[in-house]
Parts: structure tokens; sequence; C-alpha cells
């Protein structure tokens, strides 16, 4: 017989990408096009203006304009996922990849990231710009829980069943357990307790399952997270 409790979790993550597609729809339209007219005018006006106070101004509004237009994007992933282009990949060698663009704001925050590889080197079928963008994403939410001053580690192995098990651990805020059913839920924010979830997460969980694979989070009230993902042969 059918676990109910399985069965109603599914229905309600598909209950939950439904009305992120309506939502995305929605404000794709009718919110991109104001965010346009006030990117092309603010730039019109930076070509103009010659006042220092003035064009940091101006560049603010556009690094604004930019940053909800950027939100927008994250947001039309989750209604309009973008075709996988899979090939085989060196699970290692994407780590490292990801490691060595954030190592140098890791220095300045003076956060340890460190990677541990397991004998037996895991490769996958996937796609190598977009689980890039779920590995950074979740290391950047470490970094951001962090602040400063912690220790973050990556460990590459081997699953049992020949997959690839990746494990993202770092020793700040733990995750209440009010918070963890709502971890990967787009803009949902944990900052009351300590760690700030934003969309990152939500992004590399999408892109995760888009893979056929699976992301979870272990994490005690107090201390730490650890975060896992499953990637299949």
């Amino acid at each position: 017989m059918a676990d109910p409790d399985a069965s109603f979790d599914i229905r309600l993550e598909q209950a939950k990408l439904d009305a992120m597609k309506e939502l995305a729809y929605g404000a794709s339209h009718e919110i991109n096009n104001p965010l346009a007219n006030i990117s092309a005018r603010v730039q019109s006006l930076l070509r103009e203006e010659c006042d220092p106070e003035r064009r940091r101004t101006l560049e603010a509004i556009h690094l604004q304009a930019l940053r909800a237009h950027e939100m927008i994007s994250d947001l039309m992933l989750f209604a309009r996922p973008p075709q996988l282009q899979r090939q085989r990949l060196d699970l290692t060698q994407l780590v490292r990849q990801v490691a060595s663009g954030l190592a140098a704001e890791c220095e300045r925050r003076s956060i340890e990231l460190s990677i541990v590889v397991d004998d037996q080197t895991p490769s996958v079928d996937a796609d190598a710009t977009q689980l890039a963008v779920a590995v950074h994403a979740l290391v950047a939410n470490s970094m951001n829980a962090l602040g400063r001053d912690g220790m973050i580690q990556i460990a590459v192995r081997q699953s049992s069943d020949g997959g690839a098990l990746l494990q993202i651990a770092d020793n700040g805020p733990g995750i209440p357990p009010e918070v963890r059913p709502h971890i990967f839920d787009p803009f949902y924010s944990g900052r009351e307790a300590g760690r700030g979830l934003g969309f990152g997460l939500s992004k590399a969980w999408r892109i995760i399952t888009l893979h056929g694979g699976s992301l979870s989070v272990d994490s005690p009230s107090t201390d730490g997270a650890t975060f896992t993902i499953t990637l299949p042969q």
C-alpha cells in the first residue's frame, strides 16, 4: 500500500511548483517590462549626467533594477526550466572550479573552504553549467550563514548505488526544526533564525531535481548544517 504521507508530500510539491509557474509568468510580463524601462531611462540619464553624487545614485538605481530582473529570471527557472545539456562530468573537477571562483571571497572573510574527495571519483551525466550554479548557490548560502571566521567542507563521494554523493557542510548557525520544511521554498527567509535562505537554495533544489537527483539538509538547531546532493549514475 502506498504511503499516504509520501503521496501527500508529492502532491504538495507539485502544487508549489504550479503556484510558482503562475507567479513567474505573471511577474515576467508585469514586472520585467517596467524594469526594462527603468533600466533604459537610467542609462540614458547616466550618459548625460556629470555630477559624481548623482551618478552614484543613478548607478545604484540601475544595479537594483538589474537585481530585480535577475530575481525574475530565477523565478522563471521554475516556470520554464532550461533544457539540460548533459555530458559526462568529473564531479570533483566541477566542485574544484566552483571553489576556485569563491576562494578570494572566502579568504577575505577568513572562511576556510576545503574539499574532501573519495578514492573513487564519481562521474555523472549532467549539465555542467546548471550543476555549477546549484553547487555555487549552496556554498554561497553557507558563506552567508557564516559571515566571517568559519569552515565549509565540500565532500565528493560515490554512493552505494554507484551514483554521486556531494555534501556541503558548514559550522554556521543551525536550522531550527520549524524552518526546515520551508528551506527550499522560493524567497523563504530564515534570517530570524540566523541563516538567510533567499532564492539560492530553492534554485539549487530545482536544478538537482531536474537532473533526477535529490537535495536534503541535516542540521542541529544550534550549530551547523549539511546539505546533501545525490545524483544518479
